[in-house]
């Protein structure tokens, strides 16, 4: 039997790796910038950012969030604050040591003028935050005082992959200070609940909530916790962690209030972030071997027409019905904005345009030529089907279902998301079964079976250090209820719960 034909090459099953980087090639997100490690974000890849900003952005605002904006450059000296916190970036840290160049006796630029304290350029804000919390709090008055800030980070990463793991990346940070500390894990735990809100019911991502081990945790947190979905590999994506900082920043920074009996108390802080790590998730989750898969809540567009001239007499007119069309689409809400729709009238070839359309993850694709234009009809093929299944459908009908359908397509990509992903998860009680569950076959990073497994953990970091050692598998969370007591295949100890293990990114 013949390979179909596919957009992609390799496919994912022939190249994982590889079939990822061309998804993002072919559907013009991104490409790799002239600084190592970086990337720039294109127009589409821009927009889908834009799009996941703007939904996100009104749930934190919907939570009593406000906007803010720090300096991109810290003082060296409020990381040094916090031990544990400066220890787990410190490898990761950009610093600025010079704030000038001059021209060199051969006439190459060299540094000059050496500042008088090195500024690291921001890894994550706690610090630089705090600082400013620590000013702007003085009373009970002033609590909760609820932060956001979109902005850029750097981590110097020495093994990237554009949106996964880069240098620089976009993100949002979340910064929060409490009177209490039932206060503050509370809302630790409300913003976790937005992030799998927004993936689930945005992204059509499944998401699994629950808590970091010990040797996951972010540095200085008392607590981590996370969501994780399983990509189309099998292994586990971290797409948010909202984190219960205790009062270990409040107090290496000060940050202090008089409650209302007069006491001078320390505030309890939490962090919590997403970033553009959610596009890739987004495409290992959704891509196929003909290229991105954009669910319609998030899409650039939603529609795009494809005007079909053929032997038409009179071309423009079947432009006129096309443009016409676009403009009676466009005013159709949808999930707090009007449908995006774009007209692709570019001198190219039919075949040509629809293949680029297939790649970018259009939802819904229009062809219409001189028959259509005649019988007042549209030619539609959706993107979660196979190029080739198009069907027409009169133009009044296509304006009244077209939403319905895009639900229908969102609903659908989570469904197959979910039975993927429950496909891949094995309840694991014995070691040997574990190890042979993620045991990998020679040459091949990830055996054909393997995924998610959940097994009872003791919590002990020994044993969970030399799993990953052994196999690459960690701990990716704890979930959230469903408390079952057993005891841990590994070291023979009580367990108060199972765990979610996998290779991950």
């Amino acid at each position: 039997m013949a390979k179909p034909k596919t957009a992609i090459t390799p496919t994912r099953d022939e190249n994982y790796p590889e079939w990822y980087q061309q998804v993002v090639r072919r559907a013009d997100l991104a490409e790799p910038s002239p600084v190592r490690g970086c990337m720039i974000i294109k127009p589409w890849g821009c927009s889908l950012w834009e799009n996941m900003r703007g939904v996100l952005d009104g749930m934190f605002k919907a939570t009593g969030h406000k906007n803010a904006y720090f300096p991109l450059f810290i003082p060296k000296r409020f990381l040094e604050k916090e031990a544990e916190h400066v220890d787990g970036f410190a490898k990761e840290c950009a610093v600025v040591t010079h704030h000038r160049l001059e021209a060199g006796p051969d006439g190459t630029l060299v540094p000059a003028g050496e500042l008088e304290e090195p500024l690291v350029v921001r890894p994550t804000s706690e610090t630089i935050i705090g600082e400013a919390f620590s000013r702007w709090i003085e009373s009970y008055r002033d609590l909760p005082m609820l932060i956001n800030q979109w902005a850029n980070v750097v981590r110097w990463e020495m093994r990237t992959r554009l949106f996964l793991r880069t240098s620089e990346f976009l993100w949002q940070e979340g910064h929060t200070a409490h009177a209490t500390a039932d206060e503050a894990m509370a809302h630790t735990h409300k913003m976790l609940g937005v992030y799998a809100e927004f993936a689930e019911t945005f992204m059509a991502m499944p998401v699994l909530t629950g808590s970091k081990t010990a040797g996951e945790r972010f540095p200085g947190a008392i607590e981590t916790l996370c969501i994780e979905a399983m990509m189309q590999d099998r292994k586990a994506l971290q797409a948010g962690t909202s984190h219960f900082l205790g009062q270990n920043f409040a107090k290496a920074q000060d940050i202090t209030y008089q409650s209302d009996a007069g006491q001078l108390e320390h505030c309890w802080t939490t962090s919590w972030g997403v970033s553009t790590r959610l596009i890739g998730a987004m495409i290992m989750c959704h891509a196929d071997d003909d290229g991105l898969m954009c669910p319609p809540r998030l899409a650039p567009a939603h529609v795009v027409i494809l005007p079909i001239e053929g032997k038409s007499d009179n071309p423009e007119q079947i432009h006129n019905y096309c443009r016409k069309l676009a403009d009676d689409l466009r005013v159709l809400p949808y999930h707090g904005r009007h449908l995006e729709v774009e007209v692709d009238d570019r001198d190219l070839r039919g075949g040509e345009k629809n293949w680029q359309w297939v790649r970018r993850g259009v939802p819904i694709r229009l062809e219409v030529g001189p028959r259509d234009m005649e019988g007042d009809s549209v030619f539609m093929a959706r993107r979660d089907k196979s190029p080739k299944d198009k069907a027409s459908l009169p133009r009044a009908e296509f304006l009244s279902t077209v939403t319905d359908i895009l639900d229908d397509m969102q609903s659908g990509m989570f469904e197959r998301a979910v039975a993927f992903r429950e496909s891949h998860t094995r309840v694991i009680d014995d070691a040997a079964e574990f190890r042979e569950w993620f045991a990998s076959p020679a040459g091949e990073p990830t055996p054909p079976h393997a995924g998610f497994a959940m097994t009872h953990f003791c919590g002990d970091v020994a044993v969970e250090e030399q799993i990953a050692d052994e196999l690459g598998v960690t701990v990716r969370c704890i979930p959230f209820g469903d408390d079952e007591p057993g005891t841990c295949p590994f070291s023979g100890k009580p367990s108060a719960k199972r765990v979610v293990w996998a290779k991950s990114y």
